[in-house]
């Protein structure tokens, strides 16, 4: 999520610590647990981990809604954000449900 380090640039500087970092974090933490899962030894500790995945993708949409409701981001901005969220949870919800449905 390229995008959420380029908009958070323009963050005020007091936000730094603060929006910045838990956008910043949530959206790396996505692909972030998405790998480890799938380095892990077992379908249940992969699902595990895409529902993590899921769970950060869902902070971040949150952090981006506050950051456009604080005017840091641009409508336009935020809409294509989350088009970008929404489409990538659609995604993960198949992968779990395609690892759900394999016979073992």
């Amino acid at each position: 999520m390229a995008d959420v380090y380029a908009i958070t640039k323009k963050f005020p500087n007091d936000e730094r610590y603060a929006l910045c970092d838990q956008m910043q974090r949530a959206s790396v933490s996505v692909p972030a647990n998405i790998a480890e899962g799938h380095a892990r030894s077992s379908r249940k500790e992969f699902l595990h981990f895409l529902s993590i995945s899921l769970g950060s993708l869902a902070e971040l949409e949150t952090h981006l809604t506050i950051a456009n409701r604080l005017s840091y981001v641009t409508k336009e901005k935020t809409e294509k954000i989350l088009d970008q969220t929404n489409l990538l949870g659609k995604r993960i919800r198949s992968l779990q449900r395609s690892l759900k449905n394999k016979v073992s």
